[in-house]
């Protein structure tokens, strides 16, 4: 079962059609979090047919509703809780209420609910589990933004190790819900990775002693989480890469996943917006295909289509065409808009690559590969990165990933390089902070010594590339399969220490509540799995390694699933801004 279909069917089944009432309705309330779960994996037809009759905000004005009870599906955090305690203080404004929490209570909080007046009216409260956000069938996200400034920025350490506990709750809560309770490893060069994983551990014991059979069935011993910080692959964020779903995310003004296009069948009209996600299956198919091919399939599934529903399609192709074709049959029209946003929307990427990308992407393959095309050894590659740096064309963001390129194949450049390199891009004083702030991940930028890094290197596995401006493979993919091959240096990538590979099991005293200890996870079978965590955001191309190494893996008759997630998803532009914003004296909202 996928991800995000697992995890909807827990929430209706642990939360929505858990509370019991005499009445038929009752209201649903939720926070920010809660909503962004609920909307990724569950549909509101479903929610209303269990009774549901209001779906609220917990930070908006609601109007009481004393006849009805309330299910509260929140964060355990002190702002919810006293939302929660505020809708009681003077005069109930619901009936009864039940409160489910995404994660485990705190005990200052729950003292403050028990002492507080809505403690009367309490029905039921539980820990569910579900604090993260499945992006789509094999990732997820914590939905934290916030966090990659208070773990990297060097402005905000008192408030990292607070930060790197939540994050460790809520991943803890992805293993719960998955049954798995995973041998733990990290990047050695990595001290945050190591850090959170320590803190994951001491979570997951906790819920294996509530739930001792977390982790057991054939194969589960084999299941591993490694956690990696974003400094391990620089690259795979700021290369352009040309996959339908990257290009999409990096080239196009999309917004909470949701593109927006003229709607060309009725002039005058608003613009119509699309939510790309999985309940698109034509998405869903194209998403990780090669931009070239990506119009082809569009028009070949059209053709298909056209001829099941046995409409003269011929060779229409246009977007007057399909136009025409939609006001012949109307009936048709969700299938037929479908079509059309994708052919759009490729055609919105082509024009993009062609206007400003492609004078940028053998530069980049180049720089990345250390070869060309032919396998040649780059000799200069100065030369090539100057002259797109003094292409009055080239957008800044474009050149700051030009020379951020550069640095990470030399391992860093003197100062003065540097300083010649920022001159010629006519880099603003700004957006130089975007260049130099890469340190705080770990990234040499400036090495006036000409250090080479010393100690044990990943060694790369050889990919065969199908497009010569498409060489580039994340490092996260042989990761992935030097792991589940069992070859994965453990120099590189230790195992916390006292477990390792195969030793799924261990004796841990509970430490936990008892009022939630029938949280646990419901019985979930499936083949080993690995789960690979970046903190501080993973790219589009990383998230397609997880299906390819999936793929691969199941074409040989192999069980193992890989599933990746991260505290966000990085675009490359965002991504330049927020590592910007590392040395900005910025608020960090608790």
């Amino acid at each position: 079962m996928a991800l995000k279909a697992l995890i909807g069917e827990r929430i209706m089944n642990d939360v929505v059609r858990q509370v019991k009432t005499k009445s038929k309705w009752k209201i649903l309330v939720l926070d920010r979090l809660s909503v962004r779960i609920i909307s990724s994996c569950c549909k509101m037809k479903d929610i209303i047919d269990e009774g549901i009759t209001l779906v609220e905000d917990l930070t908006k004005t609601r109007q009481p509703m004393p006849a009805f009870e309330v299910v509260y599906f929140v964060t355990p955090c002190k702002d919810s809780v006293e939302h929660i305690i505020d809708d009681f203080v003077d005069d109930r404004k619901y009936k009864h209420v039940h409160i489910f929490f995404t994660d485990s209570c705190s005990d200052p909080l729950f003292k403050m609910l028990c002492q507080s007046n809505v403690s009367k009216y309490i029905k039921s409260l539980k820990e569910v589990n579900i604090a993260f956000l499945p992006y789509e069938s094999q990732v997820f996200t914590l939905d934290c933004p916030d966090s990659f400034e208070a773990i990297y920025s060097p402005g905000h350490t008192d408030k990292r190790d607070k930060c790197m506990e939540r994050v460790a709750e809520q991943l803890s809560t992805l293993c719960a819900v998955l049954g798995e309770y995973p041998s733990i490893r990290y990047r050695q060069e990595g001290e945050k990775s190591l850090l959170l994983a320590q803190l994951l551990q001491s979570k997951l014991d906790g819920f294996k002693a509530d739930k001792p059979d977390m982790g057991e069935g054939p194969d589960k011993s084999r299941s591993q989480l490694i956690i990696l910080d974003r400094g391990f692959d620089p690259v795979s964020v700021l290369v352009h890469e040309l996959t339908y779903q990257a290009m999409v995310q990096d080239l196009l003004p999309i917004s909470n996943d949701v593109y927006k296009y003229e709607n060309q069948q009725q002039p005058g009209q608003p613009e119509k917006q699309v939510l790309l996600d999985e309940d698109d299956d034509l998405w869903v198919s194209l998403r990780h295909e090669h931009i070239a091919v990506v119009s082809q399939k569009v028009t070949s599934h059209l053709k298909s289509f056209a001829k099941e529903k046995r409409m003269d399609s011929g060779e229409k192709t246009t977007m007057r065409d399909l136009s025409n074709m939609l006001k012949k049959m109307p009936q048709y029209q969700k299938e037929l808009s479908k079509y059309s946003t994708h052919l759009h929307m490729a055609e919105d990427c082509m024009k993009q690559y062609t206007d400003r990308v492609d004078k940028l992407c053998k530069v980049e393959q180049d720089l990345v590969m250390g070869t060309d095309a032919k396998g040649n050894h780059i000799k200069e590659p100065m030369k090539s990165v100057v002259h797109i740096l003094l292409d009055k064309d080239v957008q800044p963001f474009d050149k700051i990933r030009i020379i951020l390129l550069y640095i990470v194949l030399k391992n860093g450049i003197p100062e003065e390089n540097l300083k010649k390199l920022i001159h010629h891009a006519e880099i603003s004083e700004a957006d130089q902070a975007s260049i130099r702030n890469f340190n705080h991940l770990g990234v040499t930028i400036v090495n006036n010594e000409n250090r080479k890094k010393s100690g044990p290197k990943l060694e790369r596995r050889e990919h065969e590339a199908t497009y010569q401006l498409s060489r580039w493979v994340p490092i996260i993919k042989d990761i992935m399969e030097m792991a589940i091959d069992d070859k994965l240096d453990q120099r590189l990538f230790p195992f916390l220490s006292g477990r390792g590979s195969g030793s799924g099991s261990t004796s841990v005293k509970s430490a936990r509540y008892h009022w939630h200890k029938d949280k646990g996870p419901s019985d979930y079978k499936s083949g080993p799995r690995l789960i690979i965590f970046v903190i501080g955001g993973m790219s589009c191309s990383e998230m397609r390694t997880a299906y390819e190494v999936t793929k691969r893996l199941r074409d040989k008759g192999d069980k193992w699933e890989v599933l990746i997630g991260s505290t966000l998803v990085a675009k490359p532009v965002s991504f330049l801004e927020d590592v910007s914003r590392l040395t900005k004296t910025i608020s960090f909202r608790d």
